[in-house]
């Protein structure tokens, strides 16, 4: 006799739950980033800047998790845009170093309101949303460390 294994149900899989969720706060965030004239990617960006200033290419590509190729467009338009500055490193050519403009620090002022937004939205609080950033981060972490 076989056994029929049905398929776990889409809103049962944590995956979907994650991804839904994450799509949700990006709409959430995109009037707030397109008054900022930033995009989700670009204020990732941002933020990264705005907690430790002067980091090279690569620093910030592993603190997104990203890879380095990826960044550099969009480097290059945060540049344009006049909120970095990009210089390489005078003791090491190949390292190229992104540092905040003071159109960039400006920038930060204005920034809180993205966290505001997901407040509002959300209808938590901040110490709510903390546990769950908590814990989503160690379930990050745990699938990283055990991953082949």
């Amino acid at each position: 006799m076989t056994q029929t294994i049905e398929p776990v149900p889409l809103e049962d899989h944590l995956c979907f739950a994650l991804y839904s969720a994450h799509m949700a706060v990006q709409r959430s965030y995109k009037p707030v980033l397109n008054e900022l004239g930033l995009t989700y990617p670009q204020y990732l960006v941002m933020s990264t800047l705005w907690h430790e200033d002067a980091m090279a290419v690569g620093e910030i590509a592993d603190h997104l998790a990203l890879e380095s190729s990826t960044l550099t467009p969009l480097l290059q338009r945060l540049e344009t845009a006049g909120l970095v500055n990009r210089r390489r490193d005078p003791n090491n050519e190949r390292r190229v170093v992104i540092s905040l403009t003071d159109g960039g620090k400006a920038l930060r002022a204005q920034a809180h309101c993205v966290t505001d937004r997901l407040l509002a939205a959300s209808g938590m609080d901040a110490a709510e949303l903390g546990q769950i950033n908590a814990i989503v981060r160690r379930l990050r972490d745990a699938v990283d460390e055990n991953a082949d």
